[in-house]
């Protein structure tokens, strides 16, 4: 299905009751003024407008909204249990050799205490060592400049999980 049509998917979201709606969009999002402002938008006529809306929401979250949505997100290497998205999107370290996910937990703690919050990373199709390799180099980065990372990295999961929920039929 092209994100220029109305997909079944699409369809469903659109007449989903409110509360229903916030629910799905707060599993692809864990911020609440994300998961509004694309309720509100509703309905949408294709996909697209779904993700264009996705994208404006994303760069409109404050400091404390998208700590919010960093919080629904759980360390490289470590998916929350019995959260298939999680293990899906992480799925480069499901079979990675005990050293690598022994050196991303010492990573993900020293990222952690250097800027106060989970490392995140579009996990999906990346490798084990792709994921290394990228909180090895982002360690690096001023605050600042790991936030707006951050919220592009936060917008490019949050189109993969809004697709996963409008696309599908």
């Amino acid at each position: 299905m092209t994100s220029t049509s109305t997909s079944p998917g699409l369809v469903r979201f659109n007449a989903l009751e409110e509360h229903a709606a916030l629910a799905a969009l707060h599993e692809a999002c864990a911020s609440t003024a994300w998961a509004r402002r694309l309720l509100a938008a509703r309905p949408y006529a294709t996909a697209h407008d779904l993700y264009a809306a996705s994208d404006a929401a994303m760069a409109d979250l404050t400091t404390a909204d998208l700590e919010e949505a960093m919080a629904g997100h759980p360390p490289i290497g470590r998916p929350k249990p019995g959260d298939p998205t999680s293990a899906r999107e992480q799925s480069g370290m499901a079979g990675a050799p005990d050293g690598l996910r022994a050196e991303m937990l010492e990573l993900n703690l020293a990222y952690e205490e250097r800027f106060g919050h989970v490392f995140l990373i579009c996990a999906t199709g990346r490798t084990g060592e792709q994921m290394r390799d990228a909180v090895r180099e982002r360690l690096g980065n001023p605050p600042e400049r790991e936030r707006e990372i951050v919220r592009t990295e936060l917008g490019k999961i949050n189109r993969i999980r809004l697709a996963r929920l409008v696309e599908e039929d």
